[in-house]
Formats: C-alpha cells, sequence, structure tokens
C-alpha cells in the first residue's frame, strides 16, 4: 500500500529541486572561443576580459568608402551577443563607441574590410575586433 503523506513529501520535494538553478562561473557558449585581441567573423566567439562576444548579424554599414569623399564618416552597427557568468546579453554595437552592460565595458575596436566605392562588403568577408575598454 503507498503511504500518501510520504508520497505527497517526496513530490513536493523533487518539484522543489527542479525548480533550483545552477549559475555557472564562466560563460558558458557554443563553440571555443578565439584568443582575446583576434578578429572574428560573423557568429564566432572571443574572449574580452571575463567575457565572451559573439558577433551576429552586421545591422549597418554606413561608412564612408576609403576610396570617396563624404560629408559624413558613417558607422558600422554589428548585433552582438555578450556572455558573463549566468547572464547573456545582446545589444547592437557601434564601431569606435563603448557599450556597458553588468560592471563591464566593452568596445569594437576594428572591423576589416574597409568599405569601397565598388559594392558592398560581404557579410562572410567581415572581421570584427572587440577589446575591454577602460
Amino acid at each position: 500500500m503507498i503511504d500518501t503523506h510520504k508520497l505527497a513529501i517526496t513530490l513536493t520535494l523533487a518539484a522543489s529541486l527542479t525548480a533550483c538553478a545552477v549559475i555557472p562561473d564562466a560563460p558558458i557558449v557554443e563553440g571555443t572561443p578565439r584568443a582575446e585581441g583576434t578578429p572574428v567573423a560573423l557568429d564566432q566567439p572571443v574572449v574580452v576580459g571575463d567575457l565572451v562576444v559573439t558577433p551576429k548579424a552586421i545591422k549597418e554599414d554606413s561608412r564612408c568608402p576609403a576610396n570617396a569623399r563624404c560629408v559624413w564618416a558613417g558607422r558600422l552597427v554589428v548585433t552582438t551577443r555578450i556572455d558573463g557568468a549566468g547572464w547573456r546579453d545582446t545589444a547592437d554595437i557601434t564601431l569606435g563607441e563603448m557599450y556597458g552592460t553588468h560592471d563591464r565595458v566593452i568596445k569594437l575596436i576594428d572591423a576589416a574590410p574597409t568599405v569601397m566605392t565598388n559594392g558592398p562588403v560581404q557579410k562572410t568577408d567581415y572581421r570584427l575586433t572587440y577589446a575591454q575598454a577602460l
């Protein structure tokens, strides 16, 4: 015969244990992150301090071509996933500007190739470099 009191206690205990979350002490990312300072392609993670940063998409590339004269320098905006210990953030980060989250500040410091007048940069050609901003 089943003791319903013991069964109720067991089910309550099991339910409360499944509600517990394990918060990792390091970022959890897909793939092996590249070393800090390494230019990366879209969807390639890179270490930046104690974070792992992954450029996901080019949101805007209106940079002035290197072989043209422009009134405005334009900008490059990259949708970027930022992974920390127990958290994840996604942000649109502009080349040369700082972005802060969870008491950390990062910066997209370089982008290659340079835009030219003969056509747009192909998404597979982008190489992006991130760094900690101090």
